[in-house]
């Protein structure tokens, strides 16, 4: 079937078009917000010449970054006006399946295809953006065996679990919906649980950190909080960059806490046990129960959604789909759905920053006080070229964590 131009196709083009022109005018604005002048705050801590070699990174991940998203803004809606979906759809009912290894084929099919599409910017990204900046630490066999092991978890994890949300829309009728969901919400768990044990290790290697000064000053910290660790470990992240980092995975008493070995590097005792008074903060606020509260609320939400577009048929010939069914239609919508999942990010991110500050309240109150966790901050955005005046829009949109300076002039009111 031709594609024909009704409404829904046109408002999955319009936003196509609407997610584009938000993000990439945020990050026009992020580098135009980008200021010679070093803050007040960072003096004597971020020499000139890095501090503009931060600023370098900026523009040229902005730059990847909108190269990538205007080529597959194109592609994509080339995709759907040369009738690609009807034509894909074809081509696997033309195999001779069922219907459920048929939706898992086209699927398939199409998560492959952006695969390969994102690869080449993967590779520059990596070899050359990263490399240019003195981070890019990875091997061209750990980047291949990394995305085959990526593509074989997807297979062996995300292959059954999208048979079941499959299955559950074709054969389930009005309760498809609280099916798929309660399943989402039970792998999302059990992966909480397992990942540490069983997933990560694929990709690193973590060794418990060495007894001595480090190992026992977060054994103290952890202990006068009556904080329960699983495991101290450090993870091989010099592997693939140079970037520093730390964190906490598991549930219940099964926590463990993963200190990168560049982060060990870059950082003293007391600066470090400041990164772990913060991640205690985190789970003494329950942010990782909340968090995953609201993921789960925004999973149901969205199968909901889901469910009263499968019932529309008209939706799916638009896009020259000949014979209207569960997989086709959930491609389709998440399309249509892109606006509605970046007001979503937006709403997620701005309850992820509140969290930051309140764990940093947290690590402020840690053995070293406020000043270590900001010689922390302060350390580690220098190790990572971070963007010190970011773009309130980029702010919004993206990030997760607030800009370094507010989380630095947060803490430093604690000290005056």
């Amino acid at each position: 079937m031709p594609v024909l131009m009704n409404g829904f196709v046109l408002a999955a083009l319009a936003a196509l078009v609407f997610s584009y022109t938000v993000t990439a005018l945020a990050r026009a604005f992020n580098v135009r917000s980008l200021q010679n002048g070093l803050p007040p705050e960072f003096a004597g801590v971020y020499n000139p010449a890095d501090y503009a070699n931060s600023q370098a990174y900026v523009r040229a991940g902005a730059g990847l970054a909108t190269l990538e998203e205007s080529v597959g803004l194109l592609l994509t809606a080339g995709f759907i006006l040369a009738g690609g979906f009807g034509w894909l759809d074809a081509w696997t009912r033309g195999l001779g399946y069922s219907e459920l290894p048929t939706g898992l084929v086209f699927v398939a099919a199409l998560a492959l295809a952006q695969a390969v599409f994102g690869l080449p910017f993967e590779v520059w990204n990596t070899f050359v953006l990263e490399a240019r900046f003195g981070f890019n630490t990875t091997t061209a066999r750990v980047f291949v065996t990394d995305r085959l092991k990526g593509l074989a978890l997807g297979v062996v994890l995300g292959g059954p679990l999208l048979a079941a949300v499959l299955f559950a829309f074709e054969r389930l009728g009005p309760w498809a919906w609280l099916a798929a969901w309660g399943t989402v919400t039970a792998f999302t768990v059990a992966m909480l649980v397992l990942a540490p044990v069983w997933i990560l290790p694929l990709f690193n290697t973590f060794r418990p950190l060495d007894d001595g000064p480090l190992r026992s000053a977060i054994e103290a910290y952890a202990c006068s909080q009556g904080f329960g660790l699983s495991g101290i470990f450090v993870m091989d992240g010099s592997k693939r960059s140079t970037k520093a980092n730390a964190f906490f995975t598991g549930l219940g008493k099964r926590k463990r806490i993963s200190l990168y070995d560049t982060l060990i590097n870059k950082l003293n005792t007391e600066e470090l046990v400041a990164v772990l008074a913060h991640e205690v903060g985190h789970s003494k606020k329950h942010h990782l129960v909340k968090g995953l509260a609201l993921a789960v609320a925004k999973t149901g939400a969205l199968l909901y959604v889901l469910q009263l577009f499968l019932d529309s048929a008209v939706f799916q010939h638009g896009f020259g789909v000949g014979v209207p069914s569960v997989h086709a239609g959930l491609m389709l919508f998440g399309l249509v759905y892109q606006p509605v999942a970046l007001g979503l990010s937006v709403l997620a991110n701005g309850f992820s920053r509140r969290w930051e500050f309140e764990a940093d309240a947290h690590g402020a109150a840690g053995p070293g006080g406020p000043q270590a966790m900001v010689d922390a901050l302060k350390a580690l955005s220098v190790a990572n070229l971070s963007n010190l005046t970011p773009h309130p829009l980029m702010v919004w949109l993206n990030y997760s964590h607030p800009p370094v300076l507010e989380r630095i002039r947060a803490l430093n009111r604690r000290t005056s």
